[in-house]
């Protein structure tokens, strides 16, 4: 009876092994060809038709937004690579790249960018948009679907805002 247990734990043991998940780097979207564009992802490539269908101009990717300046960063700083591998040293006395953001779409009134899955850079990023928004731009509408239901919506919201617009300037220039 023993040598059965033994036996069992050894299959349950192994069992385990097999089904042992590896880690994986960060998600790859698949880059997707359609009408002469190059998306990033399927998502993106979704929004690109529902907006097309619902006869909303924008562009895909048009421009890059510079969050923050770069500098040159003049102290020491002992660290390793930013990737954590290498060796431990002063990294300092370097120029400093900008952080930039370049969103999917872009039309007169809104910025769509499409996030299935975000990096770990992405929120910090994200937030310093919208700040950039806030200074620059705050009559920009900015929508961030994460699947397709939320693509459609956005849509909706689209043509509703501008149905609103239209309507509300009817009224000034009627009065």
């Amino acid at each position: 009876m023993e040598e059965i247990l033994k036996l069992e734990k050894n299959i349950l043991l192994t069992m385990k092994k097999y089904y042992k998940k590896k880690k994986r780097g960060p998600v790859q979207s698949k880059k997707i060809e359609y009408d002469g564009i190059t998306f990033a992802s399927g998502l993106e490539k979704y929004m690109y038709i529902a907006l097309k269908e619902a006869n909303i101009v924008a562009e895909y990717e048009p421009t890059s937004y510079t969050l923050m300046e770069g500098f040159d960063f003049e102290s020491k700083a002992y660290e390793r690579c930013s990737n954590g591998k290498g060796v431990y040293k002063n990294r300092g006395c370097k120029k400093i790249l900008p952080i930039t953001y370049k969103p999917d779409f872009v039309g007169r009134d809104f910025i769509i960018e499409c996030k299935g899955r975000a990096n770990e850079s992405f929120p910090l990023r994200w937030k310093m948009f919208k700040e950039w928004i806030m200074l620059h731009a705050p009559t920009l509408t900015l929508f961030k679907p994460q699947n397709q239901a939320e693509c459609d919506l956005t849509v909706r919201h689209i043509q509703d805002m501008r149905k609103n617009h239209r309507k509300n300037a009817k009224k000034k220039t009627s009065l």
